[in-house]
């Protein structure tokens, strides 16, 4: 089985395997939310091909592909991350 994207790529984007589960966990909750959220008006506004492709990947996959590509950030607070 092969995991895209590769795992090496994922880390060297953050400063732990704890901050990639926490970044990548977070990002696919918004995503699926906002599928979610959007889902109804998206029928009215959005071709259907369109759809099918934000619907038909997972949203673990999407947060993961966005981390790889450089697009998440993440701020490491005392606390928590932002």
């Amino acid at each position: 089985m092969v995991i895209k994207p590769d795992i090496d790529l994922l880390l060297s984007k953050v400063d732990s395997k704890y901050t990639l589960c926490i970044v990548a966990a977070r990002r696919s909750r918004q995503i699926n939310d906002m599928v979610h959220g959007v889902r109804d008006q998206a029928l009215l506004t959005m071709a259907a091909s369109q759809i099918a492709q934000i619907t038909s990947t997972k949203p673990l996959t999407l947060a993961l592909d966005e981390i790889a590509g450089g697009d998440i950030g993440y701020e490491r607070t005392t606390e928590s991350y932002k």
